[in-house]
């Protein structure tokens, strides 16, 4: 028989329980952890003996306390010891979230980020929110971003439906990027969000002009069910894995497919797919169960 003091010293448990998982998913797992998450892929159209490692980080969000230009540093200086032969920036270097003390300037995250170095290069896409938080931006409807000029200023080459040739000692390959598939907020055509997309994917890809193997950035990773099979891997952030994951499910994904292109590694139809589960946070500052990660990904 359950007594009034072990009823208080249940709801007590629980409270206590509830408050230390609250405190874990808003000041410990986005301010102090990092996990590297490693692919290991020989997709179809990828040479077997055609070597790749890839390191990509993802929706870094910058912001303080939660992303600021120092961590970005740290997580950039860390990333370039991975040896990848190349990095990806997979888009949403900007933070819309309220629950800031302040956001980090443009100019100072992509000087954190001008530190990456790689034998292949850095390579860029941008997110919706470098879009969504850039009012000139907005009302042109299109063109260029502070993050596509911040960027290029940091020596980093971006992607804005584009597609170019890269040549590596184990053979060539075409790397392209989308730009954002939700980049401008309502207007005259509407898209399942009711947002613009800039991207251009049947013209990114016919920039291609060879048989070598391709690799598509795209931020978002609801675009991979119109992707090719002649695209060997996508490469996506966004979704932040449900920023709170348990058991492999994410009670809310910023995607029409829901859990389906939540986080990793997908195979649908011979088809490749990796989503990172991201750096930064966006809409509340909490993670659970899905920490700040670098995605590697290894091919051949």
């Amino acid at each position: 028989m359950l007594t009034r003091r072990g009823m208080l010293k249940t709801f007590g448990g629980l409270f206590a329980a509830g408050f230390a998982s609250s405190a874990y998913a808003v000041g410990i797992e986005p301010l102090m952890r990092l996990r590297t998450t490693t692919y290991r892929i020989t997709p179809p159209g990828w040479p077997e003996g055609q070597k790749l490692r890839i390191v990509a980080l993802a929706d870094i969000h910058a912001c303080e306390p939660w992303m600021t230009a120092r961590r970005i540093g740290d997580i950039c200086r860390y990333a370039n010891d991975l040896g990848g032969d190349m990095i990806v920036l997979l888009g949403d270097y900007i933070s819309s979230m309220r629950a800031v003390w302040r956001q980090v300037p443009p100019e100072m995250w992509a000087a954190e980020l001008s530190v990456l170095h790689a034998p292949l290069g850095v390579h860029a896409i941008l997110g919706n929110h470098d879009w969504w938080d850039d009012l000139d931006a907005q009302a042109a409807g299109g063109g260029e971003t502070v993050s596509h000029r911040e960027l290029r200023k940091a020596g980093i080459a971006i992607y804005s439906n584009r597609a170019a040739r890269i040549e590596a000692a184990t053979g060539a390959f075409w790397l392209a990027g989308l730009e954002d598939q939700l980049a401008l907020r309502p207007g005259r055509q509407w898209n399942r969000f009711g947002y613009i997309g800039l991207d251009d994917l049947p013209g990114t890809l016919a920039q291609v002009t060879d048989d070598a193997p391709l690799l598509l950035l795209a931020h978002e990773p609801d675009i991979f069910p119109r992707v090719p099979p002649r695209v060997s891997l996508t490469l996506s952030g966004h979704t932040h894995g449900g920023q709170v994951r348990l058991l492999g499910y994410s009670p809310m994904v910023p995607s029409a497919y829901g859990n389906r292109f939540a986080y990793g590694h997908v195979i649908e139809e011979g088809r490749h797919l990796c989503v990172s589960g991201g750096l930064g946070c966006s809409i509340a500052p909490v993670r659970f169960g899905s920490p700040p990660e670098i995605m590697v990904v290894d091919l051949g």
